[in-house]
């Protein structure tokens, strides 16, 4: 009897250890991963979250592995092509700016048809420790090897470590594995940082694919050089959001040594796996290119981490920003050559000078308008093109600084250009901005890329312009009735649903672009004829516009842009929005329009480039020695990214505008990744600014060649760092410093104007002032902002520190008589002297009251 007991122990132990060597499994508080061994291999048979104190499944867990070959070097182009949503052909050859874009992403390996795809799972399988298995496959192609470990640090992550040595000539690429996959049904959301985001596959693939508008329903790859973060994520209808986020610098640099190299494509990115199923994915490295090509004998190796979290994808986002790409420590590397005040000082006597600036006057039907040249792509254009940029930042220098040749030289015949630019006589487009720029040879007004008329131009060039200029001037009577005849335009134009037409054809007057929708601001024309004329109908129409604009854009994820030579890829329109949802809320109180600001603002995080990790390495720009982090893309947005945006060749822009909403943003949420790419945005880049103007290039492949053809960019320049330093004073001081808000610059962002009205610091009533000279300060590091008590008995300056660090500054009062000088922030009397010795905390600000 006792042998039988014996006996059957012995075969139960056994069939325990059996069973125990097939299957592996790794484990923490958070994340439980199991596989198990099958005939084809090694596959993983459970996945589990730790969700609200019980472990919930991941569906459909996999483990599949995908390795790409082919002997020969992938074709450029794949002969296939896509139709826009109203069947024509894509795309339109009158976009040359897009076509070659196109034609890259098109080509057969970013459609992932390239090479030949073999699928398979591991055959060798060993727990090395109870937190990491090693996996092994070998076949006569080449000799894989995967690690899987959980993140010391983060329970949500396990980081994968993959060796490949090849064992014939050829190009290769090895994909991440299928660690899970995702029904479409059980889809919430998918987002691809800087190309597209949204809650369900798209079946045109030009929306998709080209606008960001949906999930392409190929699995398509993407490039690093419009990739803002590393980053593909998924999120169920579990709300169980699903990462891969591979390792820092794998992808290219833009600039490795003393060139652009951009262009280069080490890394891609998608949203599906090789079989097309849903299943984030990295690959490495990119068939065809350079460092795919491999000898019999050579190594792959790469690494990447997965990254399960419970939530919506931007805690994702939020976890690959700053824990794995290091944003926030990146950004104690920033510091000023020159501070922010000193450029917009240096960038006003830039503006005055009419050789610099190109400023033109010229007869337009009985009036003298002025403009800027605009040296850029025109339709129609023989350098000849004049426009105006930021009507709100002329109107708030001049006013501000009291300088009389903007007053008088300037601010005259720009009013003149506004009115000539609108149409006044019967018809159609009665009340429209028939054109954003200014043939001066042909005496006509024209479209950037042709000839028609948009509702979002009438908005911009009518409504936003004339409502910040009556923000200075409210009893100009003219600007009044001229903005009305636009509001009631605006209005006759929305359709029953509450949208608009993209455009009009100016000769048929039929619309246009028909293939993609208004997904833009424009119902904020409204809300400024409502804020300046008080009539309800214009509040009433602006809601209903955007409600439309909530259901439609913010809820689907789907934008478009408004640079014309673009046809309209998404781009700086989206922080638009939501500051114009914002201010919505402002009248309102409404709800939902604040939660669709903040909704819209996070989706805009993902235009802001986050890589590769800024750094003090050496490097040689156009023969300037620089650090690394002084000409790093990480901080900066696009004008327009994704597929056919201007960032696929030129780079970021540095063109601020969203700096101040990110501010308002963060005071609103708390959400630090706001604070973080606004100042990281704002702060240390010298490297793009001209030395003789003070004016940043626009693109970043520029570096620091000034305004080059664009010299209205200044006026922008002066007011997106107006609303940053401003909006910081604000955010600082705990709402003790408050300057009124205007409205938002047309086209590029949402900065927005002030110094038409009194503000409040720490209960004194104040206007801002610019006037040069008064202040001066030895570090560049330092900002001061200027104003004056409206009794005219104090003046104030505030000042900040740039740093995140403590600083100290040498701050000399260029006054006649000093009085007394109160510092408010600490509330005590400092001794009166036109030297002062300051210190200032990290991010720090300091409020002087002088008498």
């Amino acid at each position: 009897m006792k042998k039988i007991c014996l006996f059957a122990l012995s075969i139960q132990i056994l069939l325990t250890v059996t069973i125990q060597a097939q299957t592996l499994s790794l484990a923490n508080k958070q994340l439980r991963i199991q596989w198990q061994q099958t005939k084809e291999g090694w596959k993983i048979n459970g996945l589990r979250f730790f969700i609200n104190g019980q472990w919930q499944q991941v569906a459909h867990p996999s483990g599949e592995y995908t390795l790409l070959y082919t002997a020969e070097k992938p074709a450029d182009t794949s002969g296939i092509r896509f139709k826009r949503a109203n069947g024509q052909t894509w795309p339109d050859t009158a976009y040359k700016y897009q076509i070659n874009a196109w034609k890259q992403a098109s080509s057969p390996v970013a459609l992932n048809t390239a090479g030949r795809a073999f699928h398979f799972y591991p055959s060798v399988a060993k727990q090395v420790s109870p937190n990491k298995v090693v996996f092994t496959y070998t076949s006569a192609l080449a000799t894989i090897t995967a690690s899987w470990q959980l993140d010391p640090q983060f329970d949500g992550d396990i980081n994968v470590q993959m060796e490949m040595q090849c064992k014939k000539d050829g190009y290769y690429s090895l994909s991440s594995p299928s660690a899970v996959t995702v029904d479409q049904q059980d889809m919430a959301w998918a987002v691809m940082p800087g190309y597209f985001q949204g809650k369900e596959l798209q079946q045109n693939m030009v929306l998709s694919y080209a606008y960001g508008q949906g999930v392409p329903e190929l699995p398509v790859l993407y490039r690093e050089r419009c990739a803002s973060t590393f980053c593909p994520i998924i999120t169920t209808k579990e709300n169980i959001s699903f990462a891969v986020i591979p390792n820092p610098g794998l992808g290219r640099d833009p600039w490795e040594s003393d060139k652009n190299t951009h262009q280069k494509w080490q890394l891609a990115l998608s949203h599906k796996n090789r079989r097309s199923q849903l299943s984030p994915t990295v690959y490495y490295p990119v068939l065809g290119e350079p460092t795919s090509l491999k000898k019999q004998g050579d190594n792959i190796s790469y690494g990447f981490r997965y990254s399960f979290n419970k939530g919506e994808w931007y805690h994702l986002l939020t976890h690959a920003v700053n824990d794995v790409y290091n944003f926030k420590q990146a950004l104690a590397l920033r510091k000023n050559t020159q501070s922010l005040t000193s450029r917009v000082e240096h960038m006003q006597h830039y503006l005055r000078d009419r050789h610099t600036s190109l400023w033109n006057t010229e007869q337009y039907k009985g009036l003298t308008i002025g403009g800027q040249s605009y040296l850029g792509g025109v339709v129609g254009s023989n350098r000849d093109a004049i426009k105006n940029a930021d009507y709100g930042a002329m109107w708030m220098l001049a006013n501000t600084s009291d300088d009389k040749y903007l007053k008088d030289s300037v601010l005259p015949f720009a009013l003149n250009f506004k009115l000539a630019q609108q149409q006044t006589n019967p018809g159609f487009f009665q009340g429209a901005a028939i054109g954003q720029y200014y043939l001066a040879k042909s005496k006509t007004f024209t479209e950037e890329w042709g000839d028609f008329v948009e509702p979002v131009s009438l908005t911009y060039y009518v409504m936003l312009d004339i409502g910040n200029i009556l923000l200075f001037e409210p009893g100009n009577d003219t600007l009044k009735q001229r903005l009305a005849l636009g509001a009631k335009l605006l209005m006759d134009w929305q359709k029953p649903d509450g949208s608009w037409e993209v455009a009009y054809d100016r000769h048929t007057q039929q619309p246009l672009f028909t293939d993609i929708k208004d997904l833009r601001p424009t119902f904020y024309g409204l809300l400024v004829a409502y804020r300046v004329l008080k009539d309800e109908k214009y509040l009433s129409a602006a809601k209903k516009g955007a409600d439309w604009f909530i259901e439609n854009a913010v809820n689907k994820g789907h934008f478009i842009g408004v640079c014309g030579d673009a046809r309209y890829a998404p781009d700086f329109a989206t922080a638009q929005s939501a500051q114009a949802l914002l201010d919505l809320y402002d009248l309102t109180k409404d709800k939902k329009y604040q939660d669709a600001a903040i909704n819209t603002a996070r989706m805009y995080l993902t235009s802001i480039y986050t890589q590769p990790i800024p750094s003090e390495k050496m490097k040689q720009v156009n023969g300037i020695p620089r650090q690394d982090w002084q000409i790093s893309q990480a901080g900066l947005s696009f004008e327009h990214g994704g597929i056919i945006g201007s960032a696929n060749g030129a780079g970021p822009i540095m063109l601020c505008s969203h700096a101040g909403m990110f501010v308002r943003m963060f005071q609103l949420t708390g959400d630090s990744l706001f604070i973080e790419m606004a100042r990281a945005a704002a702060i240390g880049r010298d490297a793009f600014v001209d030395a003789k103007t003070s004016v940043a290039s626009y693109y970043w492949n520029a570096m620091n060649k000034g305004a080059g053809p664009y010299p209205h960019h200044a006026w922008w320049q002066i007011g997106w760092i107006t609303d940053y330093l401003l909006s910081e004073a604000q955010l600082r001081s705990g709402n003790q410093v408050v300057f009124p808000r205007g409205f938002v610059t047309p086209k590029v962002g949402p900065h927005e104007s002030y110094g038409f009205a009194p503000g409040s610091i720490y209960g004194n009533e104040a206007s801002l002032m610019n006037h040069q000279g008064l202040v001066e300060c030895n570090n560049p590091n330092t900002e001061y902002i200027l104003a004056r008590s409206s009794d005219k008995k104090n003046m104030f300056v505030i000042l900040m520190n740039d740093l995140g660090e403590p600083l100290k500054a040498q701050v000399k009062l260029n006054m006649d008589k000093i009085n007394a000088i109160k510092d408010l922030t600490a509330n005590k009397e400092l001794q009166a002297a036109n030297e002062l010795n300051v210190a200032l905390d990290g991010y720090g600000i300091k409020v002087l009251m002088i008498n």
